[in-house]
Protein backbone atom coordinates (compact mmCIF):
# COMPACT_ATOMS: atom_id res chain seq x y z
CA UNK A 1 0.00 0.00 0.00
CA UNK A 2 1.71 3.36 -1.03
CA UNK A 3 1.81 5.62 1.60
CA UNK A 4 -0.45 8.29 1.64
CA UNK A 5 0.65 11.62 0.31
CA UNK A 6 1.74 14.71 1.86
CA UNK A 7 -1.77 16.39 1.50
CA UNK A 8 -3.51 13.70 2.58
CA UNK A 9 -1.96 13.60 5.82
CA UNK A 10 -3.71 15.59 8.83
CA UNK A 11 -2.26 18.62 9.05
CA UNK A 12 -1.32 20.60 12.53
CA UNK A 13 -3.42 22.55 14.47
CA UNK A 14 -3.81 25.78 13.14
CA UNK A 15 -1.87 29.01 15.25
CA UNK A 16 -4.45 30.80 16.24
CA UNK A 17 -4.62 29.08 19.30
CA UNK A 18 -5.68 29.26 22.74
CA UNK A 19 -2.85 29.35 25.52
CA UNK A 20 -3.66 26.08 26.97
CA UNK A 21 -3.46 24.73 23.41
CA UNK A 22 -0.07 26.66 23.06
CA UNK A 23 1.10 24.55 25.84
CA UNK A 24 -0.32 21.46 24.75
CA UNK A 25 1.37 22.05 21.06
CA UNK A 26 4.89 22.64 22.59
CA UNK A 27 4.74 19.13 24.44
CA UNK A 28 4.85 18.02 20.75
CA UNK A 29 8.27 19.60 20.02
CA UNK A 30 9.54 16.54 22.62
CA UNK A 31 7.07 14.05 22.68
CA UNK A 32 4.47 12.79 20.86
CA UNK A 33 1.87 15.58 19.37
CA UNK A 34 -1.48 15.02 21.43
CA UNK A 35 -3.66 14.37 18.59
CA UNK A 36 -1.45 11.25 17.53
CA UNK A 37 -1.54 10.15 21.39
CA UNK A 38 -5.09 10.32 21.27
CA UNK A 39 -5.58 8.46 17.91
CA UNK A 40 -3.39 5.60 19.43
CA UNK A 41 -5.24 5.75 22.39
CA UNK A 42 -8.54 5.48 20.65
CA UNK A 43 -7.39 2.47 18.62
CA UNK A 44 -5.76 1.10 21.84
CA UNK A 45 -7.49 -2.23 22.10
CA UNK A 46 -7.42 -2.96 18.46
CA UNK A 47 -3.66 -2.64 17.67
CA UNK A 48 -2.99 -4.89 21.13
CA UNK A 49 -5.22 -7.46 20.27
CA UNK A 50 -3.36 -7.17 16.80
CA UNK A 51 -0.11 -5.87 16.26
CA UNK A 52 2.43 -8.29 14.95
CA UNK A 53 5.73 -7.85 16.90
CA UNK A 54 8.52 -9.14 15.55
CA UNK A 55 9.27 -7.84 12.35
CA UNK A 56 7.96 -4.60 13.93
CA UNK A 57 10.16 -4.07 16.52
CA UNK A 58 13.17 -4.04 14.15
CA UNK A 59 11.63 -1.61 12.00
CA UNK A 60 11.08 0.94 14.65
CA UNK A 61 14.69 -0.06 16.24
CA UNK A 62 16.18 1.42 12.42
CA UNK A 63 14.62 4.14 12.96
CA UNK A 64 15.62 4.89 16.41
CA UNK A 65 11.91 4.87 17.64
CA UNK A 66 13.06 2.37 20.33
CA UNK A 67 16.36 1.14 21.62
CA UNK A 68 17.84 -2.54 22.47
CA UNK A 69 16.83 -1.99 26.16
CA UNK A 70 13.23 -1.29 25.40
CA UNK A 71 13.11 -3.76 23.02
CA UNK A 72 14.51 -6.53 25.42
CA UNK A 73 11.65 -5.02 27.84
CA UNK A 74 8.82 -5.63 25.47
CA UNK A 75 10.37 -8.88 24.44
CA UNK A 76 9.95 -10.04 28.13
CA UNK A 77 6.81 -9.82 28.44
CA UNK A 78 4.73 -12.72 28.57
CA UNK A 79 2.11 -13.07 25.42
CA UNK A 80 1.53 -11.05 22.04
CA UNK A 81 -1.17 -9.07 23.49
CA UNK A 82 1.07 -7.74 26.84
CA UNK A 83 3.96 -7.35 24.36
CA UNK A 84 1.72 -4.99 22.27
CA UNK A 85 0.46 -3.20 25.39
CA UNK A 86 4.13 -2.70 26.44
CA UNK A 87 5.02 -0.76 23.03
CA UNK A 88 1.86 1.44 23.08
CA UNK A 89 3.02 2.36 26.59
CA UNK A 90 6.34 3.59 25.31
CA UNK A 91 5.20 4.94 21.76
CA UNK A 92 3.74 8.27 23.59
CA UNK A 93 7.21 8.78 24.84
CA UNK A 94 9.20 8.23 22.20
CA UNK A 95 9.43 12.09 20.52
CA UNK A 96 7.89 13.84 17.72
CA UNK A 97 8.88 11.38 14.74
CA UNK A 98 7.44 8.18 16.50
CA UNK A 99 3.77 8.26 15.43
CA UNK A 100 4.76 8.72 11.93
CA UNK A 101 7.85 6.17 12.37
CA UNK A 102 5.07 4.01 13.83
CA UNK A 103 2.75 4.42 10.95
CA UNK A 104 5.51 3.36 8.23
CA UNK A 105 6.42 0.37 9.99
CA UNK A 106 3.12 -0.45 9.67
CA UNK A 107 3.20 -0.38 5.62
CA UNK A 108 6.28 -2.42 5.54
CA UNK A 109 5.31 -5.03 7.93
CA UNK A 110 1.88 -5.87 5.83
CA UNK A 111 -0.23 -4.07 8.58
CA UNK A 112 -1.46 -1.33 6.64
CA UNK A 113 -4.66 -1.78 7.54
CA UNK A 114 -3.41 -0.79 10.75
CA UNK A 115 -2.27 2.39 9.87
CA UNK A 116 -5.09 3.29 7.71
CA UNK A 117 -7.18 2.74 10.98
CA UNK A 118 -4.68 5.41 12.72
CA UNK A 119 -5.12 8.13 10.17
CA UNK A 120 -8.73 7.75 9.87
CA UNK A 121 -8.93 8.37 13.47
CA UNK A 122 -6.61 11.21 13.23
CA UNK A 123 -8.25 13.28 10.37
CA UNK A 124 -11.78 12.84 12.15
CA UNK A 125 -10.04 14.31 15.49
CA UNK A 126 -9.67 17.47 13.15
CA UNK A 127 -12.66 17.40 11.47
CA UNK A 128 -15.57 15.35 12.71
CA UNK A 129 -15.71 12.21 14.55
CA UNK A 130 -16.61 9.22 12.55
CA UNK A 131 -19.13 7.10 12.99
CA UNK A 132 -19.54 4.81 16.58
CA UNK A 133 -19.67 1.50 13.65
CA UNK A 134 -16.41 2.57 12.06
CA UNK A 135 -14.26 1.40 14.72
CA UNK A 136 -12.02 -0.87 11.63
CA UNK A 137 -11.23 -0.45 8.11
CA UNK A 138 -14.37 -1.91 6.74
CA UNK A 139 -12.86 -4.02 3.47
CA UNK A 140 -10.70 -6.52 5.47
CA UNK A 141 -11.89 -10.14 6.51
CA UNK A 142 -11.88 -10.02 10.23
CA UNK A 143 -11.34 -13.54 11.87
CA UNK A 144 -13.36 -14.48 14.64
CA UNK A 145 -12.51 -16.36 17.74
CA UNK A 146 -13.92 -18.01 20.84
CA UNK A 147 -12.05 -14.84 22.85
CA UNK A 148 -13.17 -13.42 26.48
CA UNK A 149 -13.53 -10.15 25.41
CA UNK A 150 -13.70 -10.00 21.89
CA UNK A 151 -13.75 -6.83 19.67
CA UNK A 152 -17.25 -6.06 18.24
CA UNK A 153 -17.86 -6.85 14.32
CA UNK A 154 -17.15 -4.62 12.05
CA UNK A 155 -20.41 -3.51 9.75
CA UNK A 156 -21.02 -2.77 6.27
CA UNK A 157 -23.79 -1.41 6.13
CA UNK A 158 -27.40 -1.54 8.50
CA UNK A 159 -27.23 -5.49 8.54
CA UNK A 160 -24.14 -7.53 9.76
CA UNK A 161 -21.31 -8.74 7.39
CA UNK A 162 -18.87 -11.15 8.96
CA UNK A 163 -16.08 -12.95 7.33
CA UNK A 164 -15.02 -16.60 7.45
CA UNK A 165 -11.79 -17.61 9.19
CA UNK A 166 -10.88 -19.81 6.79
CA UNK A 167 -11.81 -21.21 3.21
CA UNK A 168 -15.27 -23.53 3.11
CA UNK A 169 -18.92 -22.84 3.35
CA UNK A 170 -21.92 -24.52 5.09
CA UNK A 171 -21.86 -26.99 7.61
CA UNK A 172 -21.56 -30.96 7.17
CA UNK A 173 -23.55 -33.42 6.16
CA UNK A 174 -23.78 -35.99 9.01
CA UNK A 175 -23.69 -39.72 8.46
CA UNK A 176 -22.18 -42.32 11.74
CA UNK A 177 -21.04 -45.35 10.01
CA UNK A 178 -22.78 -48.50 12.02
CA UNK A 179 -20.88 -50.68 14.21
CA UNK A 180 -20.89 -54.14 13.00
CA UNK A 181 -21.84 -56.98 14.78
CA UNK A 182 -17.88 -58.70 14.81
CA UNK A 183 -16.99 -55.72 15.91
CA UNK A 184 -19.19 -55.42 19.21
CA UNK A 185 -18.86 -59.12 20.20
CA UNK A 186 -15.37 -58.69 20.14
CA UNK A 187 -14.62 -55.63 21.96
CA UNK A 188 -17.73 -55.21 24.77
CA UNK A 189 -16.31 -57.12 27.48
CA UNK A 190 -13.20 -54.89 28.01
CA UNK A 191 -15.64 -52.21 27.27
CA UNK A 192 -18.09 -49.90 29.01
CA UNK A 193 -22.21 -51.57 29.22
CA UNK A 194 -23.27 -49.68 25.96
CA UNK A 195 -26.58 -51.76 25.63
CA UNK A 196 -29.35 -49.63 26.48
CA UNK A 197 -32.09 -49.07 23.83
CA UNK A 198 -31.57 -45.16 24.46
CA UNK A 199 -27.64 -45.30 24.91
CA UNK A 200 -27.92 -41.67 27.27
CA UNK A 201 -28.75 -38.44 27.52
CA UNK A 202 -27.22 -35.54 26.17
CA UNK A 203 -27.10 -32.06 26.99
CA UNK A 204 -26.63 -29.35 24.29
CA UNK A 205 -25.96 -25.44 25.88
CA UNK A 206 -25.19 -22.88 23.02
CA UNK A 207 -24.96 -19.42 24.24
CA UNK A 208 -24.67 -17.32 21.27
CA UNK A 209 -26.32 -13.59 21.94
CA UNK A 210 -24.93 -11.72 24.70
CA UNK A 211 -26.82 -9.27 27.21
CA UNK A 212 -24.38 -8.78 30.01
CA UNK A 213 -21.60 -5.47 30.44
CA UNK A 214 -18.87 -7.47 29.04
CA UNK A 215 -19.87 -6.77 25.53
CA UNK A 216 -19.08 -10.32 24.92
CA UNK A 217 -19.87 -10.35 20.82
CA UNK A 218 -22.55 -12.20 19.10
CA UNK A 219 -21.09 -16.33 18.27
CA UNK A 220 -21.85 -16.43 14.43
CA UNK A 221 -21.29 -19.80 13.41
CA UNK A 222 -22.59 -21.60 16.92
CA UNK A 223 -25.97 -21.97 15.64
CA UNK A 224 -24.32 -24.54 13.21
CA UNK A 225 -21.90 -26.12 16.31
CA UNK A 226 -25.81 -26.78 18.01
CA UNK A 227 -27.20 -28.32 15.40
CA UNK A 228 -24.07 -30.51 14.36
CA UNK A 229 -23.69 -31.85 17.70
CA UNK A 230 -27.57 -31.93 18.12
CA UNK A 231 -27.45 -34.28 15.12
CA UNK A 232 -24.38 -36.45 15.78
CA UNK A 233 -25.80 -37.34 19.08
CA UNK A 234 -29.27 -38.29 17.84
CA UNK A 235 -26.99 -40.47 15.20
CA UNK A 236 -24.87 -42.25 18.19
CA UNK A 237 -28.78 -43.18 20.26
CA UNK A 238 -28.70 -40.06 23.03
CA UNK A 239 -31.85 -38.44 23.82
CA UNK A 240 -30.36 -34.97 22.98
CA UNK A 241 -32.06 -31.86 25.45
CA UNK A 242 -31.15 -28.50 24.11
CA UNK A 243 -30.48 -25.34 26.29
CA UNK A 244 -30.12 -22.08 24.84
CA UNK A 245 -28.57 -18.72 25.48
CA UNK A 246 -28.64 -19.09 29.36
CA UNK A 247 -27.20 -16.99 32.05
CA UNK A 248 -24.38 -18.31 34.70
CA UNK A 249 -27.03 -19.07 37.22
CA UNK A 250 -29.86 -20.74 34.79
CA UNK A 251 -26.78 -22.88 33.41
CA UNK A 252 -26.07 -24.22 37.06
CA UNK A 253 -29.91 -24.68 38.10
CA UNK A 254 -30.72 -26.27 34.53
CA UNK A 255 -26.97 -28.16 34.66
CA UNK A 256 -28.41 -29.38 38.52
CA UNK A 257 -31.97 -30.43 37.04
CA UNK A 258 -30.55 -32.29 33.96
CA UNK A 259 -28.23 -34.20 36.12
CA UNK A 260 -30.98 -35.49 38.37
CA UNK A 261 -33.25 -36.63 35.68
CA UNK A 262 -34.46 -40.34 36.86
CA UNK A 263 -34.08 -41.08 33.38
CA UNK A 264 -29.99 -41.46 33.62
CA UNK A 265 -30.44 -45.02 35.65
CA UNK A 266 -32.01 -46.61 32.61
CA UNK A 267 -29.15 -45.10 30.04
CA UNK A 268 -25.34 -46.05 30.05
CA UNK A 269 -23.99 -43.10 29.80
CA UNK A 270 -24.05 -39.60 29.54
CA UNK A 271 -22.69 -36.32 27.67
CA UNK A 272 -22.80 -32.70 27.89
CA UNK A 273 -21.43 -29.81 25.29
CA UNK A 274 -21.06 -26.17 26.20
CA UNK A 275 -20.86 -23.60 23.53
CA UNK A 276 -19.61 -20.45 25.04
CA UNK A 277 -17.38 -17.48 25.64
CA UNK A 278 -15.09 -18.43 28.08
CA UNK A 279 -12.16 -18.30 29.96
CA UNK A 280 -9.77 -20.76 31.76
CA UNK A 281 -11.75 -23.05 33.55
CA UNK A 282 -15.06 -21.09 33.28
CA UNK A 283 -17.59 -20.17 30.35
CA UNK A 284 -19.54 -17.16 30.36
CA UNK A 285 -23.43 -17.00 30.35
CA UNK A 286 -25.43 -14.17 28.68
CA UNK A 287 -25.48 -12.05 31.47
CA UNK A 288 -21.51 -11.66 31.14
CA UNK A 289 -20.71 -13.85 34.32
CA UNK A 290 -19.32 -16.76 34.67
CA UNK A 291 -20.13 -20.66 35.03
CA UNK A 292 -17.00 -22.44 37.04
CA UNK A 293 -16.14 -25.80 35.38
CA UNK A 294 -15.16 -27.47 37.98
CA UNK A 295 -18.91 -26.72 39.51
CA UNK A 296 -20.46 -28.99 36.32
CA UNK A 297 -17.91 -31.87 36.79
CA UNK A 298 -19.50 -31.78 40.74
CA UNK A 299 -23.10 -31.59 39.83
CA UNK A 300 -22.28 -35.50 37.70
CA UNK A 301 -19.82 -36.60 39.98
CA UNK A 302 -20.35 -39.68 42.23
CA UNK A 303 -21.38 -38.26 45.23
CA UNK A 304 -23.81 -36.07 43.13
CA UNK A 305 -25.49 -38.32 40.82
CA UNK A 306 -25.45 -41.18 41.82
CA UNK A 307 -27.55 -42.61 38.92
CA UNK A 308 -24.53 -42.09 36.53
CA UNK A 309 -22.09 -44.16 39.11
CA UNK A 310 -19.62 -46.22 37.24
CA UNK A 311 -21.04 -44.92 34.19
CA UNK A 312 -19.15 -43.01 31.35
CA UNK A 313 -19.50 -39.36 31.50
CA UNK A 314 -18.38 -37.15 28.27
CA UNK A 315 -17.87 -33.50 28.25
CA UNK A 316 -16.90 -31.27 25.09
CA UNK A 317 -16.35 -27.28 25.93
CA UNK A 318 -16.17 -25.44 22.54
CA UNK A 319 -14.85 -21.95 24.48
CA UNK A 320 -11.57 -19.87 24.42
CA UNK A 321 -9.05 -20.96 27.64
CA UNK A 322 -7.65 -17.24 27.50
CA UNK A 323 -6.86 -14.32 25.42
CA UNK A 324 -3.55 -15.73 23.51
CA UNK A 325 -3.70 -16.45 19.92
CA UNK A 326 -1.45 -19.48 18.95
CA UNK A 327 0.90 -18.03 15.89
CA UNK A 328 2.25 -21.44 15.89
CA UNK A 329 6.19 -22.19 14.42
CA UNK A 330 7.45 -23.10 11.30
CA UNK A 331 8.66 -26.99 11.40
CA UNK A 332 12.28 -27.72 11.03
CA UNK A 333 13.43 -29.48 7.92
CA UNK A 334 12.60 -33.57 8.85
CA UNK A 335 9.53 -35.73 9.39
CA UNK A 336 6.27 -34.54 10.51
CA UNK A 337 5.24 -36.14 13.74
CA UNK A 338 2.04 -36.94 13.54
CA UNK A 339 -5.50 -54.37 39.84
CA UNK A 340 -5.18 -52.77 43.38
CA UNK A 341 -0.83 -51.85 44.52
CA UNK A 342 0.42 -54.63 46.64
CA UNK A 343 1.06 -52.26 49.24
CA UNK A 344 -2.93 -51.83 49.89
CA UNK A 345 -4.38 -54.50 52.28
CA UNK A 346 -7.48 -55.45 53.49
CA UNK A 347 -9.20 -57.51 56.29
CA UNK A 348 -10.78 -60.34 55.45
CA UNK A 349 -13.23 -60.38 58.36
CA UNK A 350 -14.75 -56.99 57.57
CA UNK A 351 -14.45 -57.18 53.92
CA UNK A 352 -17.64 -58.83 53.15
CA UNK A 353 -19.24 -55.61 55.64
CA UNK A 354 -18.31 -53.17 53.69
CA UNK A 355 -19.75 -51.43 50.55
CA UNK A 356 -17.65 -50.69 47.69
CA UNK A 357 -16.37 -47.40 48.12
CA UNK A 358 -15.61 -44.85 44.91
CA UNK A 359 -13.73 -42.00 44.36
CA UNK A 360 -15.58 -38.86 44.28
CA UNK A 361 -14.55 -37.62 40.93
CA UNK A 362 -14.37 -40.92 38.11
CA UNK A 363 -15.42 -41.85 34.97
CA UNK A 364 -15.42 -38.72 33.01
CA UNK A 365 -13.23 -37.66 29.43
CA UNK A 366 -13.36 -33.74 28.96
CA UNK A 367 -12.43 -32.52 25.62
CA UNK A 368 -11.38 -28.96 25.22
CA UNK A 369 -11.28 -27.24 22.19
CA UNK A 370 -7.76 -25.14 22.53
CA UNK A 371 -4.98 -25.43 25.54
CA UNK A 372 -5.08 -23.69 28.61
CA UNK A 373 -4.71 -20.03 28.06
CA UNK A 374 -5.41 -19.75 24.32
CA UNK A 375 -8.36 -18.73 22.66
CA UNK A 376 -10.54 -21.21 20.65
CA UNK A 377 -11.42 -20.50 16.35
CA UNK A 378 -14.83 -20.69 15.22
CA UNK A 379 -15.58 -20.50 11.30
CA UNK A 380 -18.28 -18.11 10.63
CA UNK A 381 -20.13 -20.12 8.55
CA UNK A 382 -19.10 -23.82 9.00
CA UNK A 383 -18.80 -23.21 13.05
CA UNK A 384 -15.87 -23.81 15.20
CA UNK A 385 -12.90 -25.96 14.06
CA UNK A 386 -12.74 -28.26 17.18
CA UNK A 387 -17.06 -29.29 16.67
CA UNK A 388 -16.17 -29.83 13.52
CA UNK A 389 -13.24 -31.91 13.55
CA UNK A 390 -15.55 -33.74 16.70
CA UNK A 391 -18.36 -34.61 14.55
CA UNK A 392 -15.76 -35.68 11.53
CA UNK A 393 -14.31 -38.27 13.80
CA UNK A 394 -16.94 -39.69 15.43
CA UNK A 395 -18.82 -40.08 12.46
CA UNK A 396 -15.97 -41.77 10.58
CA UNK A 397 -14.35 -44.10 13.78
CA UNK A 398 -17.16 -44.26 16.79
CA UNK A 399 -17.86 -47.89 14.67
CA UNK A 400 -14.38 -49.15 15.73
CA UNK A 401 -13.01 -46.59 17.62
CA UNK A 402 -13.11 -46.06 21.32
CA UNK A 403 -13.61 -42.23 22.81
CA UNK A 404 -9.97 -41.46 23.61
CA UNK A 405 -8.71 -42.62 20.52
CA UNK A 406 -11.35 -40.40 18.48
CA UNK A 407 -9.78 -37.19 20.73
CA UNK A 408 -6.55 -38.23 19.65
CA UNK A 409 -7.73 -37.98 15.96
CA UNK A 410 -9.32 -34.70 16.74
CA UNK A 411 -6.42 -33.22 17.65
CA UNK A 412 -4.36 -34.52 15.10
CA UNK A 413 -7.37 -32.58 12.56
CA UNK A 414 -6.81 -29.21 14.88
CA UNK A 415 -3.03 -29.80 14.94
CA UNK A 416 -3.15 -29.44 10.76
CA UNK A 417 -6.19 -26.84 10.53
CA UNK A 418 -4.40 -23.26 10.08
CA UNK A 419 -6.53 -19.63 10.10
CA UNK A 420 -7.10 -18.06 6.82
CA UNK A 421 -7.07 -13.91 7.16
CA UNK A 422 -4.48 -11.89 5.47
CA UNK A 423 -4.11 -8.47 7.16
CA UNK A 424 -4.89 -9.71 10.49
CA UNK A 425 -3.37 -11.49 13.64
CA UNK A 426 -5.26 -14.68 13.14
CA UNK A 427 -3.52 -15.62 9.22
CA UNK A 428 -2.24 -18.64 9.82
CA UNK A 429 -2.81 -18.83 13.52
CA UNK A 430 -3.20 -22.51 15.33
CA UNK A 431 -5.25 -23.81 17.77
CA UNK A 432 -4.43 -27.14 19.76
CA UNK A 433 -7.40 -28.97 21.25
CA UNK A 434 -6.55 -31.50 24.37
CA UNK A 435 -8.73 -33.67 26.83
CA UNK A 436 -8.27 -34.88 30.23
CA UNK A 437 -9.55 -38.32 31.13
CA UNK A 438 -10.59 -40.54 34.12
CA UNK A 439 -12.55 -43.28 32.17
CA UNK A 440 -11.79 -46.34 33.75
CA UNK A 441 -12.18 -49.15 30.60
CA UNK A 442 -12.45 -48.54 27.10
CA UNK A 443 -15.47 -46.52 25.83
CA UNK A 444 -16.95 -47.60 22.65
CA UNK A 445 -20.37 -46.05 21.26
CA UNK A 446 -21.21 -49.26 19.12
CA UNK A 447 -23.42 -46.89 17.02
CA UNK A 448 -26.06 -48.91 14.95
CA UNK A 449 -25.82 -52.05 17.46
CA UNK A 450 -29.24 -52.84 18.74
CA UNK A 451 -29.86 -53.01 22.51
CA UNK A 452 -29.17 -56.60 24.40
Amino acid sequence: MAAPSAASRPALPPRGLMAADRGRRMLGVCGMHPDHQEALKRNRVVLAKQLLLSELLEHLLEKDIITLEMRELIQARVGSFHQNVELLNLLPKRGPRAFEAFCAALRETKQAHLEDLLLTTLSGLQHIPPPLSCDYDLHLPFPVSESCRPLKQPRLSADPMEHSLDSGDGPPCLQVKPCTPEFYQRHRQMAYRMQAQTRGLALVLSNVRFTGEKDLEFRSGGDVDHSTLVTLFKLLGYDVHVLHDQTAQEMQEKLHSFAQLPAHRLTDSCIVALLSHGVEGAIYGVDGKLLQLQEVFRLFDNANCPSLQNKPKMFFVQACRGDETDRGVDQQDGKSQAGSPGCEESDASTEGLLKTRLPTRSDMICGYACLRGTAAMRNTKRGSWYIEALARVFCERACDMHVADMLVEVNALIKEREGYAPGTEFHRCKEMSEYCSTLCRHLYLFPGQPPT
